[in-house]
């Protein structure tokens, strides 16, 4: 389960922004094909029920069967959560999986045993297109088990780009260079850094977005992390996420009603120049573009600087996949690997992009974003294509305890300090590492 992480709040934040949601229709149903033709060949896809990711799958659906009309595609929804993570274990240990299912990657792709219970991909010609960063977050000992759908998406950073021209800012590269940034944008009576503390979650994204940084300056810290060998109480650059939400607060850098603001209250600041940057996941653009959509372009977007600008990069958060049960079979796998080979072409990445603003890149090669994307996503793009981003360390590392976002708060309210907020935290990935049952916690 993915409590309280970032990855899971994609559909939260559309909620949360009073996105208009296109969730009629959304049960088991041929998505295009006549019902007529009995000749056809129906796969099951079973998807989670977050608009963004349901609207793209409607989309593909639709698009690879207007190139197939052979095959008919009937999507089922499920809930999110835990809920949803409980449901896909259940159907894949009772063999009752859809011939074709989405769910998360990295860690929580690992849990649910994919050489057991996955079909496996790697000699699929289709493969060779997907990007290798994306492909090391569904491969499994030498096997890759999954096709991504929808585009990745950045932590870190959304900025006013007029208020940085009107008081001749450029984007920072080192972390002093953001505080300096900062201490200009309170002497202009802007705030500074939006923080957003009545939807807990949002807190994060000092502490997790930093990933970058710390693997940048640690490269050993993932494995140490996950082998119990480092904390981040005791770790010099896994705490500087932890210092920086007490900087914040202490240099009183954040607006004035930090404690009881919404993620919905946080975009309206941004896009209207009461407040200059907000340290969020790119995937916000959804809701930036309902409630303001006159200044979506006004509001750009940069990775979370640390102490060293040459190492400057973004933490990258990875959409999720397509992944094949060991129970599809016969011409139903045959199907499938056409629809997967469809999802994993410019064709494909072009339909998702009907259905939903991309966030950041395609993982797909040959795949191009629509000229008119916001330029949040031509941002979070360009780190991709010069290959410097870091994946969130969820996407390494099993270990993440559910209580970070409170801690967080606590640090960013001024209650807890760095150093004992990052012991709470300790203490926290500690329960959740035994209840893992992982080796040396």
């Amino acid at each position: 389960m993915r409590s309280s992480t970032l990855a899971k709040r994609r559909a939260a934040v559309a909620a949360a922004a009073v996105l208009p949601l296109l969730l009629s229709a959304c049960g088991a149903g041929s998505l295009g094909s006549s019902d007529g033709d009995g000749d056809a060949t129906t796969i099951k896809l079973l998807v989670d029920n977050a608009p963004d990711n349901l609207q793209a799958v409607k989309q593909l659906a639709k698009d690879f069967e207007a190139k197939n009309p052979k095959i008919r595609v009937s999507v089922e929804t499920r809930p999110g959560g835990a809920d949803g993570d409980n449901l896909i274990k259940t159907r894949l240990q009772t063999g009752s999986m859809n011939d074709l299912f989405v769910y998360n990657v990295g860690s929580l792709f690992q849990q649910i045993d994919p050489a057991k219970n996955l079909t496996p991909l790697t000699q699929d010609p289709y493969v060779k297109n997907l990007d290798q960063s994306f492909v090391s977050q569904v491969t499994a000992g030498s096997q890759t088990y999954g096709v991504p759908l929808g585009s990745a998406l950045g932590g870190g950073v959304l900025y006013n780009k007029k208020v940085y021209a009107k008081l001749g800012l450029t984007v920072p590269k080192t972390w002093a260079e953001f505080i300096a940034n900062s201490k200009k944008i309170k002497a202009a009576g802007i705030a500074p850094v939006i923080q957003t503390y009545q939807d807990t979650w949002t807190s994060q994204l000092l502490v997790l977005g930093d990933f970058h940084n710390v693997a940048a300056a640690e490269p050993t810290f993932t494995k140490d992390y996950t082998d119990n060998k480092v904390k981040f109480a005791t770790d010099a650059n896994a705490i500087k996420g932890f210092q920086h939400l007490q900087q914040i607060h202490d240099l009183k850098l954040q607006n004035s009603d930090f404690a009881s603001a919404t993620l919905v209250k946080g975009l309206e600041m941004l896009a209207t120049g009461k407040g200059a940057q907000y340290p969020m996941l790119s995937t916000v653009i959804s809701g930036i573009r309902t409630s303001n959509p006159d200044q979506l372009n006004d509001i750009g977007f940069f990775a979370l600087p640390g102490d060293d600008a040459a190492a400057n990069g973004l933490t990258a958060w990875f959409p999720n996949a397509l992944y094949v049960p060991k129970t599809t079979t016969g011409d139903k796998l045959a199907a499938v690997r056409k629809l997967l080979a469809f999802a994993a072409s410019p064709a494909g990445c072009a339909a998702q992009a009907k259905a939903s603003t991309p966030t950041g890149p395609y993982l797909v090669k040959g795949c191009t974003l629509p000229t008119d994307v916001p330029t949040i996503t031509k941002d979070v793009a360009a780190y991709f294509s010069d290959g410097a981003q870091s994946p969130a360390l969820e996407f390494l590392s099993p270990v993440k305890g559910p209580s970070l976002d409170q801690i967080s708060v606590q640090v960013g309210s001024g209650i807890t300090n760095a150093k004992t907020a990052a012991a709470q935290y300790d203490k926290d990935v500690k329960k959740q590492a035994q209840q893992l049952g992982l080796p040396g916690w």
